[in-house]
Parts: C-alpha cells; sequence; structure tokens
C-alpha cells in the first residue's frame, strides 16, 4: 500500500472538507435565511441554528487538528485531556452514541493521541444505528496499549477500512474514506506497534494496537 506524501495530503484535505460540508453549509444557508426573515422568533431561531452549525464546525476543526494535524504543536506530547475533550466535541452531539473514556495518564506521546482519536473516529463512524464507544489507553511495561470498542445495534465497517487498517490494500487505491485507517496503520507501522481489528462476524468491533513508548 504505497501513497506519496502529496497524495495523502490530498486525502486528508478532502475528507476534512467532507466533513466540514455540512455545518458550513448550514451557515452560509442560516445567514441567507436570517437576511431575508424580519419574524422575531423565526429570527432567534435562525441565530440557534447559526450558533449549533459553528459550534459544529469548530468542534470538527479542534479534533481533526488533534488527529490529523500537528496536535499539540512541537512537542512530544499531547494532554490526553485534549484528546477527551475533541472526542466529546465530536460525538458529544450525538443522542444515540455513549461515550466511554479510560485513559488515566495525564499525556501521552503525539502519536498514540492519533492513533487513538483515528480509531475513536473509525469506531464511531461504524456506530450507524448508535451504540457504546469505549476508549481505553495505558502504559504497561514500557508499552502503549490503546483499546478502542464498539457496540451497537448495528456496526458496519467498510471493508476498505479494515483492509488500510491492516495495511492490506495491496494496489488498490486509498480513497478519502480510508484517509483515518491508512493514517493509523502508517502510525502504528513507523512505531513498530501491532493493530489487530476484531473479525467482520463479531458481534462487536474492537481495535487493539500495542507499541513501545517512546
Amino acid at each position: 500500500m504505497n501513497i506519496s506524501a502529496t497524495d495523502f495530503a490530498s486525502l486528508l484535505c478532502s475528507r476534512l472538507c467532507h466533513d466540514l460540508l455540512s455545518p458550513v453549509g448550514a451557515l452560509n444557508n442560516g445567514l441567507e435565511l436570517l437576511a431575508d426573515e424580519h419574524d422575531p422568533e423565526m429570527r432567534a431561531r435562525c441565530l440557534e441554528l447559526l450558533g449549533e452549525s459553528a459550534r459544529a464546525s469548530a468542534n470538527k476543526l479542534k479534533f481533526f487538528r488533534l488527529a490529523f494535524g500537528a496536535a499539540g504543536g512541537f512537542g512530544e506530547t499531547v494532554d490526553s485531556r485534549e484528546a477527551h475533550a475533541a472526542i466529546l466535541g465530536l460525538f458529544g452531539d450525538n443522542a444515540r452514541l455513549n461515550l466511554g473514556w479510560m485513559v488515566s495518564a495525564q499525556v501521552l506521546p503525539k502519536q498514540a493521541i492519533k492513533v487513538l482519536l483515528n480509531l475513536a473516529l473509525i469506531g464511531g463512524d461504524a456506530l450507524v444505528r448508535g451504540g457504546q464507544l469505549d476508549i481505553a489507553a495505558e502504559t504497561v511495561d514500557d508499552m502503549i496499549e490503546i483499546g478502542v470498542r464498539a457496540d451497537g445495534p448495528r456496526i458496519v465497517l467498510d471493508g476498505e477500512l479494515r483492509a488500510a487498517l491492516l495495511g492490506q490494500s495491496g494496489d488498490l487505491p486509498v480513497t478519502p474514506r480510508a484517509a483515518a485507517a491508512f493514517l493509523t496503520h502508517a502510525l502504528v507501522e513507523q512505531s513498530g506497534g501491532t493493530l489487530q481489528v476484531s473479525p467482520p462476524e463479531a458481534d462487536i468491533l474492537v481495535f487493539g494496537v500495542s507499541f513501545r513508548a517512546g
């Protein structure tokens, strides 16, 4: 699974644009409605919708900055509370999704934070009808262990994402929808770690990652 840095940057940009299209489009539509609306109650409703769309856009940008961008600036570690806040911002408004956070360490290496966030994104997206998303990480004997568990009435992990996570895409092109999976695999491989995914026939979706701290 070979891809140039330029092509991968394009994939990430495409994924980001796709995810921001809805809330930013809602902002634009809301402003157009507000310009033509004179009823005080309707204007108040428009402003409420604009606020919701603005928060959704900001939350997505914060999440992708940590998951895809230069998380935590130029430091080697990131405060795990930033990752928790980013996940809450991304999924917190989804009433059908319950989040479990089991990360005790105050800071984690930047690569670990990126892996954790991208696996949380993939796991949350797989819960198409909602459910429980549990995220855990700990350091044991100089090894960082990350686990993400998704359990719900319907779980869908696209074959392309599964193949990208496991490095089994072969010569098939990587599409923007698999950008997070490709990045996760690359980060784990660069760290000399291992990544496991529960089999397709399993009732729950589990990701497990292990690599050496530092």
